[in-house]
């Protein structure tokens, strides 16, 4: 449990310091940064509808499911008491 504890204060204190870096950025290069964050977020995005489509193009056909008969309706009824 401990390891888990310090995992997370470090990723905690890593996103603290990765939000005050691109602050700083976006204030020092502005048209950069935002150039390059958008070119990260569309391959991003782009790379993973890619992977969806290699996914379903290469994924072996399913096996057909079998219509099956639903078991005939009882004719019994509840019993009351």
């Amino acid at each position: 449990m401990n390891k888990d504890k310090s995992i997370g204060a470090s990723l905690l204190i890593a996103s603290i310091f990765g939000i005050l870096i691109y602050g700083w950025l976006i204030y020092t290069f502005p048209v950069v940064v935002l150039q390059i964050t958008a070119m990260v977020a569309v391959v991003a995005i782009l790379g993973i509808l890619a992977w969806i489509g290699w996914t379903m193009a290469t994924a072996p056909a399913p096996e057909p499911i079998e219509a099956t008969e639903p078991p005939a309706p009882s004719s019994t009824q509840p019993e009351s008491q």
